[in-house]
């Protein structure tokens, strides 16, 4: 079967490795089994699948996540008593 596969990376290496990741979870196709015929940069007008188009959007922001904040060397410990708390207030 032919298919056309549309990823995101830094390097074409990183978006191959994506695609076997991709073939052997969602079609459990082996490497062996898989040809590629072509790779190539595409600008973003030349995008087609939905999921790389939703990328395009120079507003995109992401949340931030634990923002903790640093505590001074002294007061580190390996093994704390209590959960950190992982919100600022």
């Amino acid at each position: 079967h032919n298919m056309y596969k549309e990823f995101r990376d830094v390097t074409i290496n990183g978006a191959v490795s994506q695609m076997y990741s991709e073939m052997a979870g969602r079609h459990r196709a082996h490497p062996n089994t898989i040809q590629i015929i072509n790779t190539a940069t595409l600008a973003a007008s030349e995008c087609k699948r939905d999921h790389i188009l939703e990328m395009h959007d120079s507003k995109l922001k992401y949340p931030v996540i634990r923002k903790m904040p640093l505590v001074s060397k002294k007061l580190r410990a390996t093994f704390t008593a209590k959960r950190p708390m992982t919100f600022v207030r």
